[in-house]
C-alpha cells in the first residue's frame, strides 16, 4: 500500500518561498509532496539584494553552480560593507568579511593592534584584512583554496526566478492563485489554503512566505509580534534601481544621513539604491527627494515606498506553520541579514524536520534558536546607531537611548578591556564586533597584558610581516570587474 507523502505547502513565492522550495526538494524531495502557491498579481518587496558569506555555504548545500547563478542573477561579489558618515560626517570605516590579523588562542588580534598603536605604530585595523584591502583596491578572485571570504550582490527578482528554475523540474508544484481563506482544523492547526475559484490545497506543514502580511502565522494563528521599534525606530525605506555609471565595486555602501542611512548595491547591469529613515524625523516627500538627488545615473522607475516595523514574531514556528522571511519579522537591512535569516531557518528546518503531526518539541527548539540569533543581530544593528557623534536630533536620540542589557554588556566589556567574542548562535564573529566597535569610535581603556611583553622590534616585525603577506596576495588578484567579465558575465548587458 502506498504511504501518503508528507505534504508541505508554501504560501508565497519571492526569495523566501523559492529558497524553501529549492532546499526542501533537493534534500527531502522523495519523502515530500511540495506545493508552492503564489499570485503574479501580488508583488514582492524584492529589495533584499545583498548577502553575507553564509549564502555561499547555502548554495553549496543546494549544489548550485556559482557561475550559472551569477549570470542568471546579474550578481557581483561582496567583501564587506563600507560605512560612511556613521560616527560623524566625513568618517568612513570598513566592516570586512574574513579574519583581521592573527591572534593567539589566549589573546585576540585587537589586543596586539592596540598595543602597537600605544607604541606609535600599527596603522589602521583594515591594514590587516585582505578583504578590506581587496575591496578598496576593487580587486577580487575565487579559487581553491579560497583566497577571500565573500558574499554576493544579486537581483532579488531574478534570484527567485533562478531558484524556481531549479525547484520545479525537481518536483515542486507551483499553483498560481490568490489565497482567499486559511482553513483551520478542530485542534487549531492549519488544514488547507483556499484560493480564488475555490481550489483547496491541504497540507501537513505550512510555510508562511506571505511577507509583512503574515497571512498564516499572524492573521490566522495570532502568534503575536515583539516590536523593537523603541530601539530601532527607522520605519520607512524607499527603493529604486538606476542605470550603472561606473564599474561595480566589491562591497555594499551604507551611507548615513540626517534621519537614517541609504544603501548602494552594485550589480552587473544596474545599481540598487535605497533610503532608510524614521518618519518622525523626515517626511516621505523629503526622503524621496533626498534619495533621487543622491542616485547616480538615471532612475529606472519611481521609488517604491516600503513601510516596516522592526521586530519578530513571538514564535516563528507555531503549530504546523513555519514563518520565513518578512512573515517571521524584520530587522532593517543594515548588515544584509534578511536572506541569511531565510537560509538559516530553512537549514534548521531541514535539520529538525517533523514527522507527521508531532511538532511541539521541534518547534520549541526552532523558536529558541531563531530568537537567539535574531536578538544577536538586533543588538549588532543597534550598535551602529548607539555609538555616534552626529548632531541631528535623530542621532542624538539614538546616542541617549537605552539599549538591551545584552548589548550594554558587550559595549562595557570592550570599553574596559577590548574584549569581543562570538558564542552559540551568534552570527557576527569577534572580528565583526571589533571592526564596528572601533569604527564607531570606541577606544578601550585597556587591553590584554600579553602583547606588552613583546619587544618593540619583534612586534614591529610581526606587523610588517602581516602587511607584506596581504600586499603579496593583493598583487595576485585581478580587478573585480575584470574577473566578473571573465568568470560569469551576466546575460543582461550593462547598458540595458
Amino acid at each position: 500500500m502506498d504511504v501518503q507523502k508528507f505534504r508541505v505547502v508554501i504560501a508565497g513565492g519571492g526569495t523566501a518561498g523559492w529558497v524553501a522550495a529549492a532546499a526542501l526538494v533537493r534534500h527531502l524531495g522523495p519523502s515530500l509532496d511540495i506545493t508552492l502557491v503564489e499570485s503574479d498579481a501580488i508583488g514582492t518587496v524584492g529589495v533584499g539584494e545583498s548577502t553575507i558569506p553564509t549564502a555561499w555555504t547555502f548554495h553549496k548545500l543546494l549544489g548550485i553552480n556559482e557561475q550559472v547563478f551569477l549570470r542568471e542573477t546579474n550578481a557581483t561579489f561582496k567583501l564587506g560593507i563600507s560605512f560612511e558618515n556613521w560616527r560623524r560626517e566625513g568618517d568612513r570605516y570598513f566592516h570586512p568579511f574574513g579574519s583581521i590579523g592573527r591572534g593567539l588562542p589566549l589573546c585576540d588580534f585587537q589586543h596586539f593592534w592596540l598595543e602597537a598603536r600605544r607604541r606609535g605604530f600599527g596603522g589602521a585595523l583594515g591594514d590587516y584584512s585582505l578583504e578590506t584591502q581587496a575591496a578598496l583596491a576593487q580587486k577580487f578572485a575565487t579559487g581553491d583554496p579560497m583566497p577571500l571570504a565573500y558574499a554576493y550582490h544579486l537581483d532579488a527578482t531574478a534570484y527567485a526566478a533562478f531558484l524556481r528554475s531549479l525547484a520545479e523540474p525537481a518536483g515542486v508544484r507551483r499553483v498560481e492563485g490568490r489565497i482567499t481563506e486559511v482553513e483551520q482544523a478542530d485542534n487549531g492547526d492549519i488544514a488547507a489554503l483556499v484560493l480564488e475559484g475555490g481550489l483547496r490545497i491541504e497540507g501537513d506543514l505550512f510555510i508562511d512566505c506571505t511577507g509583512f502580511r503574515a497571512l498564516l502565522i499572524e492573521e490566522t494563528l495570532k502568534t503575536g509580534f515583539d516590536d523593537w521599534s523603541h530601539w530601532l525606530p527607522t520605519n520607512r525605506a524607499f527603493a529604486v534601481q538606476s542605470e550603472t555609471t561606473e564599474a561595480p565595486v566589491p562591497y555594499t555602501r551604507a551611507i548615513a544621513h540626517g534621519a537614517g542611512w541609504r544603501w548602494r548595491i552594485p550589480l552587473q547591469h544596474r545599481m540598487g539604491n535605497g533610503f532608510v529613515y524614521a518618519s518622525d524625523h523626515l517626511s516621505d516627500d523629503e526622503a524621496r527627494e533626498q534619495l533621487l538627488a543622491a542616485v547616480p545615473g538615471r532612475a529606472l522607475f519611481d521609488p517604491r515606498l516600503i513601510r516596516f516595523t522592526t521586530g519578530m514574531r513571538k514564535k516563528a514556528w507555531s503549530r504546523n506553520c513555519v514563518a520565513l522571511g518578512l512573515a517571521s519579522g524584520f530587522i532593517e537591512p543594515l548588515e544584509s541579514t534578511s536572506i541569511h535569516l531565510v537560509m538559516i531557518a530553512v537549514t534548521r528546518l531541514l535539520q529538525n524536520f517533523p514527522t507527521r503531526h508531532d511538532m511541539a518539541a521541534l518547534a520549541a527548539r526552532f523558536n529558541a534558536q531563531s530568537r537567539a540569533e535574531s536578538e544577536h543581530i538586533r543588538d549588532f544593528i543597534i550598535l551602529h546607531y548607539k555609538l555616534n557623534d552626529r548632531p541631528e536630533p535623530f542621532w542624538r536620540e539614538h546616542a541617549a537611548r537605552a539599549v538591551p542589557d545584552s548589548l550594554s554588556a558587550r559595549i562595557a566589556l570592550f570599553r574596559e578591556g577590548a574584549v569581543a567574542y562570538q558564542e552559540g548562535t551568534d552570527l557576527f564573529r569577534t572580528d565583526s564586533w571589533n571592526a564596528v566597535l572601533l569604527g564607531q569610535g570606541v577606544t578601550p581603556r585597556d587591553h590584554h597584558p600579553m602583547p606588552s611583553q613583546i619587544p618593540d622590534a619583534d612586534l614591529q616585525r610581526a606587523f610588517a610581516d602581516l602587511r607584506a603577506g596581504i600586499a603579496a596576495q593583493l598583487a595576485q588578484l585581478p580587478g573585480h570587474a575584470e574577473f566578473i567579465c571573465r568568470y560569469a558575465a551576466a546575460k543582461v548587458p550593462a547598458a540595458a
